[in-house]
């Protein structure tokens, strides 16, 4: 699979087969990853790969949050702008109508919409994971770094014929994340990729993309 193809044919899979991740795949995807760049090669990430029963365990006390209805961990970093502007807030919302139109679910039916966010702990059936976690000593370019590293191992993922979901809703469940993988308090959790080979039989949408001059400006004197 070339670079393009790779690019071209990542998306956010929602849906994974049980079938096992082999960890020789894993290594050689996090090994070469590990050459993604970072400003002054400082390489900022912290990345917990966990599978079989401890994600398990994960998954079963995520479900047990949710049941019981606790509240979601006090957030260490905001998602998104309070007040998200144009054209940013009307791609989010096509993002939604896509996610949610492929599932079936209609804009206003939030039960169906609930029922379907809580797929994200379970990690959408992916019997593997990882937890990205940065220091919370670092800056705004590290966190790009973050997701620079983060796109690598996606398309290195494509690349062994896997899949991916990178999922930020896990720092809400930071705390339960915590609880398992037991990382240093020095460190946050960025986000989750789940991953694995896909459920074809899910089917699933892939949401599109802004059009090239809307997002890039050449300055060539032409």
């Amino acid at each position: 699979m070339d670079v393009y193809e790779a690019v071209t044919s990542r998306r956010a899979v929602r849906r994974f087969t049980d079938r096992p991740v082999p960890r020789e795949a894993l290594e050689r995807v996090l090994s070469a990853a590990a050459w993604a760049p970072s400003g002054s090669n400082i390489q900022p990430w912290h990345t917990y790969v966990v599978t079989g029963g401890p994600l398990a365990e994960i998954k079963r006390r995520a479900g047990a949050r949710l049941a019981a209805g606790e509240p979601w961990d006090s957030r260490e970093y905001e998602m998104y702008p309070s007040e998200l502007k144009s054209p940013y807030r009307e791609r989010r919302s096509a993002f939604g109508k896509v996610r949610y139109g492929a599932l079936g679910v209609a804009r206003e039916d939030w039960e169906a919409r609930r029922r379907a966010a809580t797929e994200n702990w379970n990690c959408f059936g992916a019997p593997a994971a990882l937890f990205c976690y940065i220091d919370r000593a670092m800056g705004r370019p590290q966190w790009a770094d973050i997701g620079i590293y983060l796109q690598t191992v996606m398309l290195l993922l494509r690349a062994e014929g896997l899949h991916s979901c990178a999922q930020m809703a896990w720092s809400e469940y930071r705390e339960t994340v915590a609880e398992v993988v037991k990382p240093p308090d020095e460190l946050i959790l960025f986000c989750a990729v789940s991953l694995g080979y896909e459920d074809l039989a899910a089917g699933g949408a892939r949401t599109g993309r802004a059009p090239l001059d809307e997002t890039v400006t050449f300055v060539d004197g032409r």
